[in-house]
Formats: structure tokens, sequence, C-alpha cells
């Protein structure tokens, strides 16, 4: 039995033995739960060798999490030793524009850090809650542009294989396993710290147009084409009479203005008046059509002012929280090519509103192309867009969200669509080997890296065990 340091914390809470995620529908049982806040170094490591060594006496898994904003489990061990990085160790390299941090860090912890020194995240996960190294297992992207996803930001990275072996890997040393590590899921390796890319910090001014949803691709591609736009992103309208019939594309540029920027705050009154009616528009279609109306009117006209761009992405996953026990916020991501846009636009007014769920927003993307992770859900550059519905916590309800989730991923996957692997499992193992051409290559590597199968989760045991 490992002896715990005063920096290793065994979690004894009562429900320490069943772990969930996000979704409040993965509840897991666990056999322990680890949180540690060693430093990047040899202390750390002797306690995740040490754990690993024991799980695999024991035939147990190991999984590393942080947020866990997961919905179907892909960071919990059934049965296993889950272990919680809290560790916000970040040092900044000026001369080559990178910062090294600890795996735990959250990105609330590298903003503080890199504006105070006037420097902002190349890439950032959407909200500031998460863990860097988390946001690298799930190949997760953000809204600056042209980027693709926050793993090609990472210069290097160190990670201890299950052999106990500690390796430098980079696009260019040990490429197969930094390839196979983003976007993994944490099934290769526990990734220890990064190098990633920053940038300067800027004060931004945003400009709002409105206009046909079916024009959006093309609007988009000329921001994204545009070297002066350097954050963008776009809406949909959810009213079901008009359902994704509008579109939004907001663009944000460096004004002539660049002297003592403010510190980066976030979840500002205009953010907390937009999550109030967020939850507002459930079941209420007129609250929709306001929702649309304050976002491509009202907040233009009085909330859309200048913001420096650590501002802009400094915001928590709380901002939106449902605090509803009987209701669940699930979240879907679809990835689509320019062109074949308007068929996502068909497929989805006519699988949505049909279905039993409670459409709430969708906020459009760009994706560059990735080359890089062996998982990836961008082989050509992509729309990217994250949907969030209200869903009820009863079984008639999570049936029909896996019926309408098989339906849309049928409809995206033939025009070359991909669906993204965080959220809940309701796609087909056939969808998911059809969507992910390199899953089967993925597992075989996996089982070669490591054959006891020390590191495990959900994602492994429902789909790419059985590849």
């Amino acid at each position: 039995m490992p002896v715990y340091d005063g920096t290793t914390r065994l979690d004894t809470t009562a429900s320490a033995k069943i772990m969930n995620d996000a979704s409040g529908l993965s509840a897991t049982p666990i056999h322990k739960h680890l949180v540690l806040s060693e430093n990047a170094d040899d202390a750390l490591i002797r306690v995740l060798r040490t754990e690993m060594t024991e799980a695999a006496k024991n035939n147990r898994p190991v999984n590393i999490g942080a947020a866990r904003h997961s919905m179907g489990g892909q960071a919990i061990p059934r049965n296993g030793t889950a272990i919680t990085f809290d560790n916000g160790a970040i040092e900044l390299d000026r001369t080559n524009l990178t910062y090294r941090v600890h795996a735990g860090a959250r990105w609330s912890q590298v903003i503080a850090a890199l504006d105070a020194e006037g420097f902002s995240p190349a890439v950032m996960q959407s909200n500031n809650d998460f863990g860097i190294g988390a946001t690298f297992s799930v190949n997760a992207h953000g809204w600056p542009v042209p980027y693709g996803p926050m793993g090609a930001t990472v210069r290097s990275l160190r990670m201890l294989l299950p052999s106990g072996d500690v390796v430098d890997c980079s696009p260019t040393e040990n490429s197969n396993l930094f390839k196979l590590a983003m976007g993994g899921y944490g099934l290769i390796g526990v990734i220890i710290d990064l190098v990633v890319d920053m940038v300067p910090n800027s004060r931004l001014s945003p400009t709002y147009d409105t206009m046909a949803a079916t024009d959006f691709p093309t609007a988009f591609q000329t921001a994204i084409d545009d070297p002066a736009v350097t954050m963008a992103y776009g809406r949909l309208n959810v009213e079901r009479e008009s359902f994704f019939e509008h579109a939004l594309l907001a663009t944000y540029r460096q004004t002539k203005d660049q002297n003592d920027l403010p510190a980066a705050s976030g979840s500002g009154w205009m953010s907390h008046v937009a999550g109030r009616l967020y939850r507002a528009q459930l079941g209420n279609e007129a609250l929709k059509t306001f929702r649309w109306w304050n976002e491509t009117s009202l907040l233009p006209a009085i909330g859309g002012g200048e913001a420096t761009r650590n501002s802009l992405i400094n915001e928590p996953v709380v901002t939106l929280d449902d605090r509803n026990p009987d209701r669940t916020d699930i979240l879907h991501e679809y990835f689509v090519s320019f062109d074949a846009f308007d068929n996502f636009l068909e497929a989805c007014r006519e699988v949505i509103p049909a279905s039993y769920q409670e459409f709430l927003n969708v906020t459009l993307r760009y994706i560059a192309q990735d080359d890089q992770s062996t998982l990836s859900y961008a082989t050509r550059p992509r729309i990217a867009a994250v949907m969030s519905f209200s869903q009820e916590m009863t079984l008639r309800a999570e049936a029909d969200m896996r019926r309408m989730t098989e339906t849309l991923i049928n409809r995206i996957a033939a025009r070359g669509g991909a669906y993204y692997l965080p959220y809940r499992p309701h796609a087909r193992l056939d969808q998911m080997a059809t969507v992910y051409s390199g899953a089967a290559d993925f597992a075989a590597a996996k089982r070669t890296i490591d054959p006891q199968l020390i590191l495990r989760n959900n994602l492994w045991d429902s789909y790419l065990e059985r590849l």
C-alpha cells in the first residue's frame, strides 16, 4: 500500500468511491481518487510510478483528470485509480515566446501568469476552468484564428509511459508518441508538463455582422483570410420556427492604441445577463427570439466594445451553469467543411427540432487542418459547431438523445464531417471507426505501448478496445 506524503492527498469524502463528470450521467465506481500537488519533477514521477505499479499488480486502470468536463466517462477509470493534478506552476520564456506549464495547471492560472507579463495563450479551450494537459489530451480548440487545435501550439512535452520511462515528445522528437497523445485521452502516457506557444496580449475591437445562415461560410472564410482578424466566432438562431436560418459573425481586430492594457477581467455584467437569458430560453420560444435580438442588435450597440484578448478568453463555465437538478446540459460538437455547411444546416433543421431535446445554443468556430493527431477530427479546414442542449435526466430523454445523435452523425459523416469524442458515448462503434479513420491504428499502438492496459477510461472500454 503506498504511503502518502503531505502533498499527495487521498480523497476520503463520502462520494470518493463514485466519480461523475459534467453530464451528471456518468456515475462510475472507482477504487480511489488521489489529488497530486507535487511539482512536475521527480517527486511527482515517483508517486505516479508507484500508483501505476500498484494498479498493474491488481489489474486496475489508472486515469489522470483535471476538471472532468467530459460527458461520457472519458476521464474516469472504472474500478481504478483516478488521479487529479492540482498544480499551477508556469514559467515564461520571453525569448522563445513560450511558457512551460504543469499539466495540471488551469487556464485561469495560465491567463493570470501571462497577462501580468503582457502575453496571452496562443490557443486555449473556450473556458478557463480546464487543465492544460487535459486540453491537449482531448485535442480541444479555441476561437483565435487562424489556428487549429491547441495541441498544434505545443512545442514539446514530457510524458511518463506505462513502462515507467519518462520521454520527451514533440512534433520532431518521439513524434509518433506526440501524435498519439494529442487527442489520445490520456491512454498513451501521463503528461507531466508542456512547453506551449504564447502571443502578445492586445486590445481588440469587435465587429458584428448578421446574414442568412447559408452566407456564413463565405463571410467566415473572408474573415479568416484577413490578417487583421485575430479572433472570430459565429452563432445561429435557434427558434424552432426559423431554426438555423440566420447567422451572426463576430470578428475582432487590434485597435490602434495598444498601451496600458488593463488586467484581464472576465464574467462582466454582459456575460451574466447573457447567462440569464441563456437559461430563460428553456421551453420559451419568445425568449429565444429575444436572445437572438439581444446578441445581434443590443449587444453590439451597448456591450460589444473594446476588450483585451485575455479578458475575452477568461470566462468560467459557471457563467452558464444550470442549477436545475432535473436537467443537465449536454454538448455536441460537429466539424464540417466549408463546402458542406449547407448540408449541415439541412440535416440539423430536419433532425434537431423533431427531437425531444431542448436546444439552447450553437457557436461556430474555425479549425485549421490538423495533420498531427492520430485521432484528428480536422483532416481539412473545418467549421466547428459547438451545440448546447438541456436534457431531462430521464431514461426517455437519454434514449431520444442517443437516437438524435446517431442520426446527426450519419448525416454529417456522409459529407465527410466528424463529431467530437469527449461527449456522451452515443455514437455507434461503426460510426466512430468511420469518422476517426486512425482509430484502429491508435488502438494497436496503445496495446504495444501499454500491453497491460494500465491507462484506461470509458472511451477505451466502450470503443477503442473493440477495434
